[in-house]
This record gives structure tokens, sequence and C-alpha cells, in this order.
């Protein structure tokens, strides 16, 4: 399988292949596999990519036979209905995620480094991991666990968080977790849906090289689970516990949870059982608890990481995330392909702006996952990776969370490493996994993610429901993935489901943002359908806005936000947070509207830029710009955002006081 056609019209790639990197990848042995078994060639990735779409049941076949997936049962049946929602894979099987987490590599081997923001670095073998997993199941099970029921995590992101969650997995009860910046109240509107018969929870964690003690919270958190049997106190922080008599149900100690050893047994449950439920951001309303499956998490998983990412044995993985985002479980399933994996729990700033380059130069890391945001701040500070830290091993860095700016594809390129894949990634926590990325066989151009990932029929669609090449479209995906939601938790007739996804086109998924799908193949995401700048007809991602000014240094941050007003009024505000030592004077504003008006378009210009000292966001880091156009549009403050949704509620608050336009800069009303 070749590298694609750099002759494809269009802007010239800033990377492409290295063919000795390609014939060595692992989606260069599968595209034989696929070969020997079809009889079918293939000149691209693209060319795969159709294939796997178009004979999308004989694809997944093969993925499940070239991982060597190990069930009771061998399928004769693939998909027993492809409806959507309402999918059935392999119905005849049964498998366990955590057997084959696990199956990987000599004991002795190196499985997991945990990197504390102090600098504290413990390792742990596949023996020892494996042990402490089969020694956890054991103390569930005599706790009364069974499959299918609930086991919750009230953890930061740690060895303990990623052992006790196997533990679950291997019995085949379902886990949750959630970081401990929520507070007591935030975790309850997650968890409390599940009704837990466990939870696990860590006295504290670190943030910005402070020690933050939750015991309370957990006590809290514990009378707000009145269904839980037992708790396991986790020492993060080492502090004594702080046992209520009335908490809980029966308490131990991580030490006691992990003392006894155990035979490692897994539980083979259906291809469909649920393994773990993931939350929404509940920016409004409880938030939806999203399932999903043994079965499908690991063959997604399988596929997208070792042939799109291309780890494995000896290339470590480290994706900076928190237990409260998609990414933990994706860096957790890195031990499916046998990549040792690396965890961090701290600030990715502290003690410096350079922290997570450290972690990824001291750890000898082969592909690094960070935000887009954490790019961009690199750049604005200066740094120089690749001059200043030794990333010899270091072969593809990830950017998921957010569109990702062109200037950033150049920074990595001169600053990083011309060498280095910068593999832009859109997906989303409904599917945990992408809809497109990148493998080591596409080229990259900046500004764009490569290509859709092996198996999924992503198509944009225009408003009349019809796929569009050249054009802005939603972003929907015309077949069945594996990986999409079993269901919503406490959703009995599907109502909630259909309502998310397939309201829009029955039978189609719409995800939800604005996609371009290139003459080369390649995708541009332009953020949020719901968020897009419609002004006098003409509608533009607000991710072209933030390109823009991603090459200011003088913008920290920034929320552009389009709001209909009523009375045929429409207000296209800029909010920025100035960087140190910049004023929004004359010049400066000029500066900022010339940059939109030059790289986006002069048709959104904004009408008013207004300085912020914070902006909002998820608890993932992502931009609130639909809260904040509501408190424009004059909703009320508690039906636009959960306030445990929101990392800092007061800066959503903020936004109240221009509602309808008022508190504009300028006197003139906005048209």
């Amino acid at each position: 399988m070749g590298t694609e056609d750099d002759t494809v019209v269009g802007p010239a790639p800033i990377w492409n292949p290295d063919p000795q990197v390609v014939a060595d990848a692992a989606i260069t042995r599968f595209g034989r596999y696929v070969t020997e078994r079809t009889g079918t060639t293939f000149d691209s990735y693209l060319d795969l990519w159709a294939w796997s779409v178009d004979h999308l049941e004989k694809f997944w076949a093969i993925v499940w036979d070239y991982f060597e997936i190990l069930a009771d049962g061998h399928p004769t049946t693939v998909l027993a209905d492809s409806s959507m929602p309402g999918a059935r894979w392999f119905p005849e099987t049964q498998l366990n995620y955590a057997e084959h987490a696990l199956r990987h590599g000599d004991d002795d081997a190196i499985a997991v480094t945990a990197v504390a923001e102090d600098g504290t670095t413990t390792r742990s073998t596949r023996g020892q991991l494996r042990a402490q997993v089969a020694a956890v199941s054991g103390w569930l099970r005599e706790a009364g666990v069974r499959p299918g029921d609930r086991v919750v995590g009230y953890l930061p992101n740690t060895t303990p968080t990623l052992v006790a969650f196997l533990a679950t997995a291997s019995i085949g009860a379902v886990w949750s977790a959630c970081a401990q910046d929520y507070s007591a109240h935030g975790a309850a509107a997650r968890f409390a849906q599940l009704e837990p018969v466990v939870l696990f929870a860590a006295d504290g964690y670190s943030w910005n090289g402070r020690s933050l003690d939750r015991r309370s919270e957990v006590t809290a958190l514990q009378r707000a689970l009145p269904t839980l049997r037992a708790t396991v106190h986790v020492p993060v922080l080492g502090l004594p516990i702080d046992i209520e008599a009335d908490s809980g149900g029966t308490h131990a100690t991580w030490q006691q949870a992990t003392a006894r050893s155990a035979e490692l047994r897994f539980e083979r449950v259906a291809f469909d059982a649920p393994l773990w439920v993931l939350f929404s951001s509940g920016t409004t309303g409880l938030p939806k608890g999203i399932v999903h499956g043994h079965g499908g998490v690991l063959l997604e998983h399988l596929k997208m990481l070792a042939l799109h990412l291309d780890v494995g044995p000896d290339k470590p993985l480290f994706w900076y995330t928190t237990t409260n985002w998609m990414m933990w479980n994706i860096v957790a399933s890195g031990l499916l392909v046998g990549a040792p994996i690396v965890l961090y729990d701290g600030s990715p700033s502290y003690p410096d702006p350079a922290r997570l380059w450290q972690i990824a130069a001291d750890e000898r890391v082969a592909m690094l996952g960070v935000s887009p945001g954490y790019l961009l701040a690199s750049s604005k500070a200066g740094i120089q990776p690749g001059r200043n830290l030794d990333l010899g091993s270091l072969h593809t860095i990830g950017a998921t969370g957010a569109p990702l700016s062109a200037p950033a594809y150049q920074w990595v390129h001169d600053a990083v490493g011309s060498s280095i894949q910068l593999a832009s990634t859109t997906g989303g926590t409904d599917v945990v996994s992408g809809f497109a990325g990148s493998a080591p066989t596409t080229s990259i151009w900046a500004g764009e993610i490569s290509a859709p990932n092996l198996g999924v029929a992503l198509e944009a669609w225009n408003e009349t429901g019809q796929p569009v090449v050249g054009e802005v479209g939603e972003l929907v995906v015309t077949k069945p993935m594996p990986s999409m939601p079993l269901y919503f938790w406490n959703d009995p007739d599907g109502e909630r489901y259909r309502d998310a996804y397939f309201a829009a086109y029955p039978g189609v998924w719409r995800h939800g943002d604005w996609l371009q799908v290139t003459e080369r193949g390649s995708v541009i995401v332009s953020g949020r359908s719901d968020s897009t700048l419609n002004r006098h007809g003409v509608r533009l991602g607000s991710a072209d806005i933030y390109d823009a000014l991603d090459t200011l240094p003088q913008i920290a941050d920034s929320l552009v936000v389009g709001a209909e007003l009523g009375g045929g009024r429409y207000w296209l505000v800029l909010f920025v947070v100035l960087a140190d030592d910049s004023t929004l004077d004359d010049e400066l504003t000029n500066y900022i509207k010339q940059a939109i008006a030059t790289s986006a378009s002069p048709r959104h210009v904004p009408d008013d830029i207004i300085t912020l000292d914070t902006l909002p966001h998820t608890r993932t880091g992502k931009r609130l710009e639909v809260p904040a156009k509501r408190l424009i549009q004059g909703h009320a403050l508690d039906t636009v955002a959960s306030r445990d949704a929101v990392d800092n509620f007061d800066a959503l608050a903020q936004f109240t006081k221009y509602a309808g336009g008022h508190e504009r800069p300028g006197s003139a009303p906005p048209v």
C-alpha cells in the first residue's frame, strides 16, 4: 500500500510519510493481510479506507482475525442488524476487554509509568499490573460484585485508577469515573444515576504545586450514593483516612484491597455487554450516561491505536488527560496493543510550560497526545522542544478536543521536528474513538485532518441532506461503527439517544460538527454546527476565527459568539483575554479585525471586541460558545449550563450582563 499522491489539486503537504516508516507500519502490514484475504490491492490509504466502508462487515471480520481476538465462539455473523441506532455486532461471541489488555508482554516488561506533578515517578511491570488487577478483582468478588454491577471511581490519573478499572472490567462489572476537580455534587450527578455498589476514592490530588485535600468531598459523595456497599480509599496525598460510620458501606484501604494474591480470571461477556459509562459534559441538564460495550471498544481501539497511531510494544504512548475525558480511556487501551503507557497527574504547565515535552523526552515517548491549546501555548511561550530536549523517539503528536489551526502545524514542524507527524483527530466521547485522523501512510496538510478513519463512513451533508465535497456541511456517519453507544443510561425507550444523533437524519448519525471534505479526501472541522456564525446568510465556523487569532501573541484566549437577538438584529462579538502587558488599543483592535478579514472572512469581522479577565471552558477545556450565546440572547443562567460542568462558573456568569447586546462598547445597536 503506497502513500498519498502529492499531485492532487490543492496546497502542498507540510509533511509526507517516510518510505521506511511506511514499510514498517502496522497499517501497511494490515493492508497486505487484507490483500491476502480478499485479493484486493490498494494504491493509497484512501483506497483502503474506501474498501473498508464499502465492505464494512468484511473489514471488521478481518480486524477480528488480524488482532487474534480471544473469545468464546468464532463469529459467523458480523453485523446482525445494521440499523442506526440499534446495530448488533458479533452477536454469537463472548469476550472481555481486560483479558486483551493484560495478555501482552512478559512479566518483566514495563507496562505503566506514572508521573506525579512533584516529579515522583513509579513504574509497574506487566507482572505487577496483572497481580494488582487479580488482587483487586478478587476483593471485588468477595465484596459481592457481579457482572453488570456498577463500580465508580472518584480518582485522579494514577496507576490505582487503571488497576481499579481493569479489575472491574475483568469480572464483567461496569466502570465509570471522574476526576476530583468535580465537587461531590457534580460527581453524584453522574454516579447516582448508575446506582453503584463500590466507590474507589482518593484522598486528594495535586494541581499547580498545591495539594488539594478532597476527603470531605469523598464523604459527601458517599452520602449521595445510598446504593454503595463498600468504599476503597486510595492514598494519593497520603492523608489519614476520614471515615464516618454512616457513609459508604464497608471501608477498605487500597493496601487491603491489593494485599491478597488471587488468580487472574476473566468473565467473558456478550460482545455488547456494557464496559463503561462515559458522561456528556452536562453543560445543560443532567449529564447523559453514554454506555459503550466490551467488544465495540476493543475493536475500535485496536484499529485506532495500532493502525492509525502506530503504537505497540516498545512504542510508549503518552496522552495528557484527566479521568474526566475519553482520552483517559484511549490511553488505558494502549495496553490492548502492548504499548507501555505513561500517566501524568498534574497541571500541564507546572512548573513551566514545557512540562509535557519534558515528560515525553524523559520517557522516550513514541506517541504524544496534547490539546490544540497546549500547542498554541507552547508556541506563544517560545518553547523549542526539538532543540532543547531529546525527542528522538517521538514519531507522532496527536491533537484533539478542538480544531487545530494551521499555524500549529508549522510550529510543530519548525520547533519540534520536521520528521514528526502531527496527527489532528476529530471524534467524540459519544463513540469514544475518532471519525477522522491520520495514519503513517497519509500526508499532512496544515489546518486539515488527513482522512476519515478506517471503517468510518464519514460525509459532509448540506441543508438538503446531500453529501458535498469542497463545501461545509454537517458531519454525518452513514453506516454503523462498533463503538457507537449501546444506549444512554436511564433511557429505556431510547428517545434521548435518538434525539441526540438521529433526529435530523433518521438512520444517519449527525454529530453536530461543521465539516468539509476536500477534493483530496482530507477533512476540515470548523467547530460545532450549533455555534456557526451566520451573518447575512453567510455561514462560517468559529474555528476559522480562532485560526486567525492564534498567530497573535497579544491574545491568550478568545471566544467568538454570533447571537440572533430578535427583530432582525445580529451581534457578532469577540471576547478576548489579553496576554500580560497587552492592551486593547486602537492599533491592536484594527490588527485583530484585519487578521480576521484576511485569514477568515471580511463578512465576519466582529461588531465589537471585548476584553475579559478570564473565559469559561468545559472540564475538558472546550470553549463554551453555545452557553455564552444563550446568555446573550437572554436565557437564564441556570438553564444554559450546570455549575459542575464548567471550570469557572463565575466566568460564564459574566455574560449575563451582555444580554440583548447591552454593555456593548459602542452605542449603535447590533444589526
